[in-house]
């Protein structure tokens, strides 16, 4: 799997960049997976459910599964939240695998940046970026630049980069 990241403040548009890339290259015939952070508390079980009822009940993990999706729910009541690579093995196979968040992660990635959020670029102080999305073109940058809305230049920019083979024909569940 080849891992890339987003990178960028709170407002920047990175989940909106992220779903115009995923939806780009599921159209080009490649398997996505994606781990998001969340930077609060969330709870993405619904209160009263049997899941949750089995968490809290204590379950350190809960598999929910129908026929077209599953879940896993595991607490982390006392312990650390898990480091970026303990998410990524738990994924399933997939082509390319874009984290959202993970600002410090050793991952290559993209940084999205808008001036109007008003916080300072990232890319100058972090190796790992190799390129800025932006509204709005940085004069001092001496990586690639983007405009966040073009998305084609964007996508095939990252392929070359991370040096992504053509994909297999597939659809988002495997191979047709």
């Amino acid at each position: 799997m080849i891992v890339f990241g987003l990178a960028g403040w709170s407002g920047a548009g990175k989940t909106q960049l992220a779903e115009a890339l995923i939806q780009h290259f599921t159209q080009m015939g490649y398997r996505i997976a994606t781990v998001k952070h969340a930077h609060h508390k969330f709870d993405a079980d619904i209160r009263g459910k049997d899941s949750w009822r089995h968490r809290k009940a204590g379950a350190a993990q809960v598999l929910i599964s129908s026929q077209h999706r599953s879940a896993l729910f595991t607490e982390y009541a006392d312990t650390k939240e898990p480091e970026l690579e303990a998410l990524l093995s738990q994924l399933a196979p997939a082509d390319l695998v874009l984290v959202e968040g993970f600002k410090s992660a050793s991952i290559p990635k993209l940084e999205v940046w808008r001036p109007s959020v008003g916080k300072p670029i990232l890319h100058s102080d972090d190796p790992h970026i190799f390129g800025v999305a932006t509204d709005n073109i940085i004069d001092e940058c001496t990586i690639p630049q983007f405009h966040l809305d073009d998305i084609a230049s964007i996508a095939s920019f990252l392929l070359e980069q991370l040096a992504v083979p053509k994909p297999q024909q597939q659809n988002r569940f495997g191979k047709l």
